[in-house]
């Protein structure tokens, strides 16, 4: 049966207001009805981090978002809308180089004027992993750095960065053939051995390679045993983690990258020659 516009008005599900004002930080967001103006959506889409840009932008410019307005915490934003937290991180990466929001450190991001902030360079705009030379010197790059952040975290992590490996952990053992999920999960991995490692360079850093790692891990996950390769290191570098162990973190990050490197150069749906041979052993992707 047909519902008339207005039958049709009255059954639809009522719209959340998940706006987080810098007038309420003294007190816990709370969810509230909010009528015709929408701050946030639920975002269902392939291109999560765009959508989330989006959706702030347009509160913005109607005005229910305004200038010192406070963001909600990354991850209570992350479950508001449905989407991971390197999503949201990817959005405030975005919204901070179009000059609309500001992070500090200690307090939150917060909504600007739009003009006093200057569009930060990415390294999306120097390096491009679909280029022939891209990808070797991501490899390269994440080979520097990566196995001394694992053992900084080692050193330094507390309990929340923990469970959040944990539960990337897991999302990724139930996501083998999800790219999508997989990916999000594998990204949110390596976001929370950073933020581990407390040292606010260091998660900036990650922060501006995220596009280039999405990349490279879409094309990992296509290669035959990329997944199952991957999680054997991941478990790996969670368990040096959780004991503590930098000289343990350090060697399973680098061994998990080698791996990375061997499946980066695999034709899609060939497992590469390091992890056609190491039958589960220490030679595992992204």
């Amino acid at each position: 049966m047909l519902l008339s516009p207005n039958d049709a008005a009255q059954k639809a599900p009522p719209i959340l207001d998940l706006r987080y004002s810098s007038r309420t930080i003294a007190s816990s967001p709370q969810l509230v009805r909010a009528g015709e103006n929408p701050v946030y959506k639920v975002v269902r889409t392939s291109r999560l981090y765009e959508q989330i840009v989006q959706q702030i932008e347009e509160s913005v410019l109607k005005g229910t978002l305004k200038p010192g307005d406070q963001l909600p915490a990354e991850r209570e934003l992350a479950q508001r809308l449905g989407v991971s937290r390197t999503a949201v991180r990817e959005a405030v990466k975005t919204l901070r180089e179009k000059g609309l929001v500001e992070a500090y450190s200690g307090r939150g991001t917060f909504i600007t004027d739009g003009t006093t902030q200057a569009a930060r360079q990415s390294f999306d705009l120097m390096v491009k992993v679909g280029q022939q030379e891209g990808s070797p010197h991501l490899a390269e790059l994440r080979l520097i750095l990566e196995p001394g952040i694992a053992a900084l975290a080692a050193a330094r992590v507390q309990e929340p960065e923990i469970v959040a490996m944990r539960e990337a952990v897991a999302v990724m053992d139930g996501a083998q053939r999800d790219p999508a999920a997989y990916i999000e999960a594998d990204l949110d991995f390596h976001l929370a051995l950073a933020e581990a490692a407390a040292n606010p360079l260091i998660l900036s850093l990650i922060d501006s390679i995220v596009g280039l790692l999405r990349e490279q891990r879409i094309r990992i996950f296509n290669v035959e045993g990329g997944p199952q390769r991957g999680q054997i290191h991941h478990k790996r570098i969670l368990e040096a983690v959780e004991r503590h162990d930098p000289d343990m973190a350090r060697s399973a990050m680098r061994a998990h990258l080698e791996q990375v490197r061997e499946d980066s150069k695999a034709p899609v749906g060939i497992p590469s020659s390091r992890g056609k041979h190491s039958h589960g052993s220490s030679k595992v992707t992204s």
